[in-house]
């Protein structure tokens, strides 16, 4: 998987998970331990898999400061 690009930052961002406990929670505002949890149990197929991967990288690095301006409200 290379850099994500601006536009697939803005979406990551804006990202909400569709289902479960944090439901209607933005991507970038869930838990670090339940991003791990997701791991080790293997996340999703597809889309909401790689967004939910990356968003743990981002957090495991210290960086969600950098998408949170990009949420759009």
């Amino acid at each position: 998987m290379g850099a994500p690009d601006q536009h697939e930052l803005v979406q990551l961002a804006n990202a909400v998970m569709p289902y479960g406990k944090y439901k209607g929670r933005y991507l970038v505002n869930l838990p670090e331990a339940y991003l791990v949890w997701y791991k080790n149990k293997g996340f999703p197929a597809g889309k909401l898999g790689r967004q939910l991967a990356l968003v743990l990288e981002i957090k495991v690095n210290g960086l969600e400061s950098l998408l949170r301006p990009l949420i759009q409200k």
